[in-house]
């Protein structure tokens, strides 16, 4: 495991949506609750390995980045799309915790139940994405480290590439990051389920890599995971 630095904006934490008169909202279905019946998968004639052609020779993979609120996910993860994209050529995509929250997931809160359901359609929907290809970065605070597992097995079944990032910093940093005061809202309750205060963080046991935002540039983290990517075959080396 590598090391690496640098802010990011705070999430938007949220209570777990509740129902009428103050009671909590029905969780979503378990992870492994399967609902559709006489469903059949229908293989194409064009393999991944044909889509490669197509983009130089890169390969799909996924870059977990999971780390506090506050730690620098997001911010490391724009930093590396526009690096990855405009000097490196490569085709990538961010899929950052807070927009997906905006749309795809956006009936999801923050229980427990609610977060495992989060990073369960995110596992699948940056396996999509790999199968084209792409270098799937994602930035989402991802507590658990089951839920983590989760993700990474279904990229694993599918010998698709899945790169764990432990983006870490100190939580008294991750405090004095808090533009928009979240971490004080959470020191005094207002604010529920909050990672790091009252909802806890699992960090990984065993990350590809490992980045400490207390030490590290934004710009030098980005360029860490390029360097790595470039190590593992999944993008070209820069002649």
């Amino acid at each position: 495991c590598r090391s690496l630095t640098q802010e990011r904006r705070p999430r938007h934490p949220q209570t777990a949506p509740r129902g009428k008169k103050g009671t909590m909202a029905a969780a979503p279905p378990a992870v492994d609750a399967v609902k559709a019946t006489n469903v059949v998968w229908h293989d194409g004639e064009v393999t991944r390995e044909d889509r490669a052609k197509l983009l130089g020779g890169q390969k799909g993979c996924t870059l977990w980045l999971t780390g506090l609120s506050g730690a620098g996910k997001s911010t490391i993860s724009v930093e590396l799309e526009k690096k990855l994209l405009l000097q490196h050529g490569v085709l990538c995509y961010r899929l950052d915790g807070d927009n997906i929250r905006h749309g795809l997931n956006k009936n999801l809160g923050f229980s427990d139940d609610d977060r495992k359901e989060n990073i369960r359609r995110i596992g699948e929907v940056s396996k999509l994405m790999c199968d084209i290809n792409l270098v799937c970065m994602t930035a989402f605070i991802s507590p658990f480290r089951d839920d983590r597992k989760i993700a990474r097995d279904v990229h694993e079944k599918d010998s698709i590439p899945f790169y764990e990032i432990h983006v870490h910093c100190p939580l008294s940093v991750a405090e004095s990051r808090d533009p928009k005061g979240l971490y004080k809202k959470a020191r005094d309750g207002s604010i529920k389920n909050f990672t790091g205060i009252s909802s806890p963080y699992e960090e990984p046991e065993s990350p590809e890599l490992k980045i400490d935002t207390s030490e590290v540039s934004v710009s030098g983290a980005a360029d860490i995971i390029i360097s790595f990517l470039q190590d593992k075959g999944c993008i070209p080396k820069k002649d």
